[in-house]
Parts: C-alpha cells; sequence; structure tokens
C-alpha cells in the first residue's frame, strides 16, 4: 500500500524509502537450458557451498550501510537452481539473514526448486529452515516439451514434485511456458489443467520467447506462430480466471490474498539489495535511488565478494529516468498502481508523467481516474508499445 510519509519534490528527494526486499542468487545448474539468459552455470563439478555462503555473508555485511535499520519484508532464493544446495545450507544462510538484517517474523521467504532436484527429505529441511514458499520449475507436464526445452526432469518427477511440495509447503507456485516448440492449443490447456488440478496459491505463465546469446536464439526452433500464441494466452487467462484465479501481474495468477509478495514489491517500485553472483539492486535514500549490479561468473564474485571489485555496475537513477524504470514495472500489474505511488517511490512531483499518460489514454492503452493508472486489456498486450511513451528524449 502507498506510504502516509508527505512526499517531498524538492530536487527529487524521497520522503520516506520504499519497503525492501532480499534476492540471493545461487549461479549454478545441473544443465544450461537451451531457453535460458539468466546468470546460471552449469555445475561441472562440486559445488562450493561452503564458500560460496561465505561470499554471500561477506557481500551482505558489506552492504549493511545501504540498509541500515530497515526491515527486510520478504527474501527470494532464485537462481540456477537454488534446490542443488541442501537443506543444511540454506538454514545457515537465513541464519545469517536473522541475524545480520531486521528480517521481519512475517517475511515471505521463497526457495525457487527444480523438480529434477526433488527429494522429499530436502523439501522438509528447507521448511524446518524457515522457507515459506516453494516456487516449483514445473514448464510443462508434457513428456515431449520437456525434452524439448532441455530440461532435467520428465513428466512423473514433475507431479512428484508438486505432490510433495504441496504437502509440506502451504504456499506453493507453479511455473509453466506457453507456446512452446510444436504445441497445440489443447497440449497448453492440457498443461494448465493438470497445475490447476494440484490447486497450488500460485500459478506463472510465461510465454517462451527468444533471448539473445542462447542455443534457441541461434537455432530456432519451430514455435507456434503469433495468433497462436496469443490464442494461447487469452485460453490461459480464461481458464485460470475460471479456476478461481486473480490476473494479477503479466505472469503471475494467484488465489485471492495469496499474490507473490517480493514480485510486488518489484512491480509497485519497492527496494531490493542483491547478494550473489551476479544479482542486481535497487536501493532508495532521500537523496538518490541507487542501482546495482554484482560481477556475474561465480568464481569472479567467490574471489570479490565484499569489495568494490564484485561490483560490476553502480549507478544512481536520474530523474529524467525515474518516470520510465517506475512505469516499466507499475504497468505489468492488472491493477496499475495508485496515482500517489508515483511521487511517493521517484520523488517526483505528480505531474511528471503527465504527457506520457495523456498519449497513453488516448491510444487506449491505459485507463485511469483521480485515484488510480491501470493497463487497459490492450495496453497489456502491447505493453513495450506503452513503455515507449514514458522514455525520455
Amino acid at each position: 500500500m502507498p506510504s502516509t510519509h508527505p512526499v517531498i519534490f524538492a530536487a527529487g528527494r524521497l520522503a520516506a524509502p520504499p519497503p525492501l526486499a532480499l534476492y540471493v542468487h545461487i549461479p549454478w545448474c545441473v544443465r544450461k537450458c537451451p531457453y535460458c539468459d539468466f546468470n546460471s552455470h552449469a555445475a561441472r563439478e562440486a559445488i562450493p557451498e561452503d564458500a560460496y555462503l561465505d561470499a554471500l555473508e561477506l557481500d551482505l555485511v558489506a552492504s549493511l550501510p545501504l540498509i541500515w535499520e530497515r526491515e527486510v519484508i520478504s527474501v527470494f532464493i532464485g537462481g540456477g537452481t537454488p534446490s542443488l544446495f541442501g537443506a543444511p545450507a540454506i538454514d545457515r544462510l537465513l541464519t545469517r539473514l536473522r541475524t545480520l538484517t531486521r528480517l521481519s517474523p512475517l517475511a515471505e521467504i521463497t526457495l525457487e526448486a527444480n523438480p529434477g532436484t526433488f527429494e522429499v527429505a530436502r523439501f522438509r529441511g528447507y521448511r524446518e529452515a524457515g522457507v515459506n514458499r516453494l516456487s516449483l520449475g514445473i514448464q510443462s507436464f508434457d513428456p515431449r516439451h520437456l525434452r524439448a526445452l532441455g530440461r532435467i526432469h520428465d513428466d512423473r518427477e514433475a507431479r512428484a514434485a508438486v505432490e510433495a511440495a504441496l504437502a509440506i509447503f502451504d504456499n506453493v507456485n507453479l511455473d509453466l511456458m506457453y507456446a512452446l516448440p510444436e504445441q497445440t492449443l489443447a497440449e497448453a490447456r492440457r498443461d494448465l489443467e493438470t497445475a490447476i488440478g494440484y490447486g497450488p496459491a500460485h500459478l506463472s505463465a510465461y510465454h517462451l520467447t527468444l533471448e539473445p546469446n542462447t542455443p534457441f536464439a541461434a537455432a530456432p526452433p519451430p514455435l507456434p506462430d503469433d495468433e497462436l500464441a496469443a490464442d494461447m494466452q487469452q485460453m490461459a487467462e480464461a481458464t485460470l480466471a475460471a479456476a478461481g484465479y486473480r490476473h494479477y501481474e503479466t505472469s503471475a495468477f494467484s488465489r485471492p490474498g495469496r499474490q507473490c509478495l517480493h514480485n510486488l514489491n518489484y512491480w509497485l517500485f519497492g527496494d531490493y539489495l542483491g547478494i550473489g553472483a551476479g544479482a542486481h539492486s535497487k536501493l532508495s535514500s532521500p537523496e538518490r535511488i541507487l542501482r546495482q549490479s554484482r560481477v556475474r561468473h561465480p568464481r569472479d564474485y567467490l574471489r570479490h565478494a565484499g569489495t568494490d571489485a564484485a561490483l560490476s555496475e553502480e549507478r544512481e537513477v536520474g530523474r529524467d529516468d525515474r518516470v520510465f524504470e517506475f512505469m516499466m514495472n507499475a504497468l505489468r500489474l492488472v491493477e496499475g498502481y495508485d496515482t500517489r505511488l508515483l511521487g511517493e517511490r521517484t520523488g517526483l512531483p505528480p505531474g511528471a508523467a503527465e504527457a506520457g499518460l495523456a498519449r497513453a489514454e488516448e491510444m487506449g492503452l491505459i485507463e485511469r481516474d483521480p485515484r488510480r493508472v491501470r493497463p487497459t486489456e490492450r495496453g497489456r498486450r502491447f505493453l513495450n508499445d506503452l513503455l515507449q511513451l514514458f522514455l525520455s528524449d
């Protein structure tokens, strides 16, 4: 919810920092998927769990002055494949986070898991360590499509992992993808109906895209055409709505009140500290909004964690860029944003986005009233065109 603090517009100052989340990146995976452009690295030898946990602690300690006395509302352990780390390692990590930060006792703590690394005892260990939300990278329940995506699990492992996760965790997300190589509309619907049948709190449905510098981009597989992909998207939205899932962000659907709080903080232009190889941060103070990136390769991160050399980039978000960066996040939300939020999260005056908003409204890409701005269905379909209207000259 928007803050009740007054907003100071002078020189782009913020009256109060936004909510703060913590992201922890674990960069290793068993095998790199051909569509993946995330900072993940196939583990060709034993993963240095202890050394990496030491590096994460050094990174966090060095970053503490940037988040001093601020409460951490959520933790997201992503990758890569975080479930390659054993439960004792995750327990050690969360123990240090509780010791070094003001981690809220009610914090949402998510860990991403791959069904190919699934073990019941490991899932139980994560829960005992304090993880209270598990996100499973299912992608599909169809063995043919799992092979086409280069996934390390099959459909039986996917089902077993879902069943175990739901027996251990109250809050489970299932990641699915559609517009897969040679996928039909009926096959996409079957994947969704299978996922819905398990009744998870949250579902993510992502359109497979060809990202630069991936094997799929270099040698594209036979994908559904744009018209069929659009039909799949509309089918997914309608099927999930009929099953009681609320569409609250471009690719995210939840049971009422079960949105991913960590990701919601991103979309509402909240702050986050990212630690780990390749992790990104956005941190606000009254004087500035700072963005950071860590070095991407685990070897370099292990060598430099906790030092200035661990940062591959550090920059301030200038006043001219804040409207675009805010809109790039907030307009992904189906319900858009409270009109007060732009000023609260950017320090800019109320009229800072007016030219772009007026043009977007004229083009039928947004609808608004004095309290709220939200993208129309057309605006959600053509989000990139909508965002272009807020780029500074």
